[in-house]
């Protein structure tokens, strides 16, 4: 590698490390029923909080309380992917690598 290829990399390196950095202090929300269920996330996937609506609550029916954390869950998930790719999307372009 030339010298300037190797600092493209060092800068790659050093935006990839500070998205990474901004996505653990952004956070993303996933619900069920209308609310019932929410679950908000960091943009690395980690629980942040879990809220469950006093409603949502039947002792005699804890698999629909059950799916609906799923579903919350699922859905929280699937922000924190989406936040993850238009965040490192750019950085991806960086590396002229194709499919990425």
């Amino acid at each position: 590698m030339n010298q300037q290829m190797l600092k493209q990399a060092r800068k790659l390196q050093e935006q990839l490390a500070k998205v990474q950095q901004d996505l653990a202090n952004e956070t993303v929300r996933g619900s069920a029923a209308s609310g019932a269920v929410e679950i908000t996330l960091d943009g690395h996937g980690g629980v942040r909080k879990v809220k469950i609506d006093p409603e949502a609550v039947d002792p005699q029916d804890v698999e629909t309380l059950e799916d609906l954390v799923s579903v919350a869950l699922a859905d929280a998930q699937a922000k924190v992917a989406e936040l993850s790719r238009s965040r490192m999307g750019p950085l991806a372009g960086g590396l002229g690598i194709p499919g990425l």
